[in-house]
């Protein structure tokens, strides 16, 4: 009786990867077989394709810290801007012109980003970007094994063939990996504070938690709750307060040294990027909705939900590291984040999601209690799994499509559609989760 489920157990992990391999081989053809050159194609014809896309997000930070090695200007002004730009797309971009990028591409990171990678500019872009790119592979893969330690998952062997599988090949972390996004790195930082944090190396979590900050908007939050958490018992866990704030101290001191105000520009860029980017996924799906009453409701709504997370860092301040109610609220800080802080089309940013994608998949049995939460279960799972199933599709099909069916929005986009709702779908579980478990008053 026991060997017949143990081979049946067997039998379907074999075949969760053997679909799981035919599923990541078609994502990484999507994406770069397909998409990217469709993308390419529209650079060109609009004249924007003499410059670097593959790794171009990795070139704002190569190309300034390169100055700072020789020439040290503001690394956010108009000049290196169009600097940036000639490298990206073969011209500067001209804003009157309907097919250039609303982006300006101006250097994005605080100043102190540029210091830390100040040895990859020693290297030229093309070896700096193949160096980067297993960097930030590893990183993620990394970032999925430590998620999966903190959140206490033990897959067997197969089964985390398949996360990692699925994690490398999902369209956040190709995306990530085709523009070279530190935010994977970023990821990897924040898995790894927590890690340390969970073992009592509560000073080596704060430093690490202070590195994130090269890319601060993904963290701001979780930095939030943690401070409210280091500051609650300052005897006990008063070194990650010390590591987070003296090491933060000395990236913006060290920074304030070569350029004196780079604060003030940094603080000018980010005013003018919220005007010509794209509002956080909460205005895009009001935008879509609700038309031009969209923005004042987006905020309102945004503030609440910013309350409700501030409010959720106090009540489980408490809690140890280790807790559920310790990882249920920062996931949910992370979704949050996802939702109201990042910029709507920055999909290569939703990599934060996997600690609360893991976090369900470990309390998958505490939402099967109603059979509400059981379909919201279930339509999650399929939002999940939907990219890889409908790459595979849309290659299966192609050969009976023609260039102009193949090519339409309705259907090259498929594997995109759920890009948007997804971050929704995880909050709505991640919600219930915390409901079932009393973590917050619902």
């Amino acid at each position: 009786m026991a060997s017949a489920q143990s081979a049946r157990i067997s039998i379907f992990a074999n075949l969760a990867l053997a679909l799981s391999l035919l599923g990541a081989a078609a994502m990484v053809y999507y994406h770069q077989e397909l998409l990217i050159p469709r993308a390419l194609a529209v650079r060109a014809a609009n004249n924007l394709n003499a410059g670097y896309s593959f790794g171009n997000d990795l070139y704002e930070i190569w190309l300034t810290s390169r100055d700072r090695l020789e020439r040290r200007r503001d690394p956010y002004s108009d000049e290196v801007t169009r600097e940036i730009q000639i490298g990206l797309y073969g011209r500067p971009l001209d804003p009157h012109l309907s097919g250039d990028p609303k982006d300006r591409r101006a250097f994005p990171n605080p100043a102190f980003t540029d210091l830390l990678f100040l040895p990859a500019a020693e290297l030229s872009f093309p070896a700096a970007r193949t160096l980067f790119l297993f960097l930030l592979a590893a990183s993620a893969a990394a970032s999925a094994w430590l998620w999966m330690q903190v959140l206490h998952c033990r897959p067997g062997r197969r089964i985390s063939t398949i996360v990692f599988l699925l994690v490398l090949t999902s369209y956040p972390v190709l995306e990530g990996l085709y523009a070279l996004q530190i935010g994977l790195l970023v990821l990897f930082l924040l898995a790894a504070s927590i890690f340390a944090l969970q073992r009592g190396l509560l000073l080596l979590s704060g430093i690490l938690m202070a590195l994130t900050t090269i890319k601060p908007q993904i963290t701001v939050l979780a930095i939030l709750f943690l401070l409210i958490w280091s500051a609650h018992d300052l005897r006990r866990r008063g070194r990650f307060w010390v590591g987070l704030v003296v090491t933060g101290f000395a990236l913006v001191a060290s920074s304030l040294l070569v350029w004196p105000h780079w604060i003030q520009s940094w603080i000018h860029l980010l005013r003018a990027y919220r005007e010509y980017n794209p509002p956080p996924l909460l205005g895009l799906l009001l935008n879509g909705v609700l038309g031009s009453a969209a923005s004042a409701i987006s905020a309102v709504l945004s503030a609440c939900l910013l309350i409700a997370a501030i409010l959720l860092a106090w009540r489980n301040r408490s809690a140890e590291g280790d807790s559920l109610d310790f990882t249920l609220t920062l996931s949910l800080l992370l979704n949050l984040t996802v939702i109201i802080v990042l910029p709507g089309q920055a999909i290569y940013d939703h990599a934060i999601l996997l600690p609360g994608i893991f976090l369900i998949a470990s309390q998958w049995r505490t939402l099967l209690s109603t059979p509400t939460r059981k379909v919201l279960l279930l339509i999650g799972g399929a939002a999940l799994l939907w990219p890889w199933l409908a790459a595979f599709l849309l290659i299966v099909a192609r050969p009976w499509m023609t260039p102009t069916q193949f090519y339409s929005n309705l259907v090259f986009a498929l594997p995109l559609r759920t890009a948007v709702a997804f971050p929704f779908l995880v909050l709505a579980l991640l919600a219930a989760v915390a409901r079932r478990t009393r973590l917050v008053p619902l």
